[in-house]
């Protein structure tokens, strides 16, 4: 679907659930972004979820494959995500551990950027991101995002605040 110098984006699988876990079911992982790991249940109705959306707007979380090994890494791609009371075009990505300060979220959130341009004609693509989430703020920012709001959300009765990112189509 896209691919990059190192990897390959494409739409996920049935098949990529067990890579998924080491992801969504790893607590370090997960506590950035969520605040704790996900049960195999929630693992599973993520992957649907991210299946529906393919169906239904031709675009959702992506599995990021290294092209060297064919071994899937993390997830990143596009979704369609509430902001206060607008839907906005967010660019959302999570990756293994193994994975981390390496560049691949950095390489794979550019393509999913040019993707949105170029590919869904849109405007303004979006992330947000945990005002904790040192890491994910310097990826959104070597996207050439800048934060343009900030807001609380409730997430397993957690509030927890967010960032909203921006970067705009220059072309």
């Amino acid at each position: 679907m896209i691919e990059t110098k190192r990897l390959i984006i494409r739409e996920m699988m049935q098949s990529d659930y067990d890579a998924l876990c080491k992801i969504l079911c790893d607590e370090e992982v997960m506590r950035a972004a969520y605040e704790s790991a996900f049960s195999l249940e929630e693992a599973q109705n993520w992957l649907n979820r991210h299946l529906k959306r393919y169906e239904e707007y031709g675009f959702g979380l992506w599995a990021v494959v290294l092209k060297e090994t064919n071994e899937m890494i993390g997830q990143c791609g596009l979704t369609m995500q509430g902001w206060r009371e607008k839907e906005i075009l967010e660019i959302g990505y999570l990756f293994q551990k193994a994975y981390w300060h390496k560049g691949y979220a950095t390489e794979a959130v550019i393509a999913c950027k040019e993707y949105a341009f170029s590919v869904l004609n849109a405007s303004s693509v979006y992330s947000t991101i945990r005002d904790t989430n040192i890491a994910s703020q310097k990826v959104a920012v070597r996207n050439g995002m800048n934060i343009i709001d900030k807001d609380t959300k409730n997430f397993r009765n957690i509030d927890m605040d967010f960032y909203l990112y921006s970067v705009d189509r220059t072309k």
